[in-house]
């Protein structure tokens, strides 16, 4: 959103009089824990548009690690999130609006800095859609949407993790286009269609089947891919990734004050002549998340990766990781405090490769094979 229409928003706010009500927290944007929305968001009555909710957060990071890539810093400061949800959730016609910026830190890529992120990847308005919901059960979602694939999401704050994993790497984060979601009991279907890794080409088809076993214990399998070949390619849409299909079965169990997910990833890159893949790519990924919490404002999480690709320099096979046939793991740990809408977090990576391709991997020659980082994030979720 433009800064003049996000002033006037924040304007007309002020005029109604916007006041925290008593609520549930909001199921957008959506956090995987340990952090937790506000459970009393700010509202405002907007006439014949209904109630409306604005939230957001504010945080900032500092980062410092070894082995760094050429024009990455050995450590840095930097805004991790300034954005601003609004949003309508019930009725007919309803909508979502994020602005702001943001970086997207991950395991394994070199950092760049929040508004180059935000200036090479989805803009100032990273995600905004239009929802029709007929029903309780069924609704049709139009716009940037946030993606249905992999098991963590875009931001830094929705995640256990400050930095998303090896595995995130390998899919979209946000997509333009349309979205259809149908609940029956136990079982909750999405399907999209959509620019896959945000290429203005809409040739991508998405799906989800999650099968909520009870409250403790939920399945989920997704379904992504191309339906065809594109040559475009920029940093928000890399062109390997791009051309890919992408599997995840993830497990999650949730019982206070345990969470562990287990998942397994398969993306394969077909081969092709044009795009100058002379051999199909694979990638096989497990990734388990865990966290515990030891008092209702502290948790500690964990995350483990490993993954493997196939093929070689010599085919041309697509480099999916650190060069074609390379292999790479992970682990980090993040012990994390809240207090109300206050949240501070420490984070301690490692990342291990093998079998890779010299100039495709890691440090200042691009043949390193390991990086350690630590970072801490603190910041508000108002």
């Amino acid at each position: 959103m433009p800064g003049k229409r996000l002033a006037i928003t924040l304007a007309s706010a002020a005029m109604f009089a916007a006041a925290a009500v008593q609520a549930d927290p909001l199921p957008t944007p959506s956090l995987a824990g340990p952090l937790t929305a506000n459970p009393n968001p700010t509202s405002f009555d907007a006439g014949p548009l209904g109630t409306i909710f604005v939230t957001g957060v504010v945080s900032g990071l500092g980062l410092a690690q070894n082995n760094t890539e050429p024009g990455d810093r050995n450590s840095l400061a930097d805004m991790s999130n300034a954005q601003i949800f609004v949003q309508k959730t019930d009725g007919l016609i309803q909508f979502y609006v994020q602005a702001g910026g943001y970086s997207l830190p991950s395991l394994g890529s070199a950092y760049l800095p929040s508004g180059k992120t935000t200036e090479n990847t989805y803009g100032v308005l990273p995600e905004a859609y239009l929802k029709l919901a007929p029903s309780n059960d069924f609704s049709i979602e139009v716009g940037k949407l946030p993606t249905l694939v992999g098991a963590e999401s875009t931001f830094s704050f929705q995640n256990p993790n400050i930095e998303r994993g090896l595995l995130w790497n390998q899919t979209e984060g946000v997509s333009r286009g349309v979205q259809v979601n149908y609940t029956a009991g136990p079982v909750a279907l999405s399907a999209s269609l959509n620019d896959g890794f945000y290429s203005n080409r809409f040739n991508w088809l998405s799906g989800t089947a999650t099968w909520t076993i009870d409250s403790a214990n939920s399945l989920m399998f997704i379904g992504s891919g191309h339906l065809a070949a594109t040559d475009y390619s920029s940093y928000a849409t890399p062109l390997v990734q791009n051309n890919s299909d992408i599997f995840d079965l993830i497990y999650t169990y949730s019982a206070a004050p345990w969470m562990v997910s287990p998942y397994i990833q398969y993306t394969s890159v077909p081969a092709d002549a044009a795009l100058g893949f002379g051999q199909t790519g694979e990638s096989k990924g497990f990734g388990l998340f865990a966290s515990y919490a030891f008092t209702p404002n502290f948790t500690l999480a964990g995350r483990f990766e490993y993954e493997t690709t196939n093929g070689s320099v010599a085919h041309a096979a697509p480099d999916i990781a650190y060069g074609p046939g390379s292999k790479a793991w992970s682990l980090t740990a993040t012990p994390t405090y809240q207090y109300k809408i206050f949240f501070a977090r420490a984070e301690f990576s490692y990342v291990g490769a093998g079998d890779v391709t010299p100039g495709e991997a890691l440090g200042p020659n691009l043949t390193g094979k390991s990086q350690m980082r630590a970072l801490l994030e603190t910041g508000i979720l108002f």
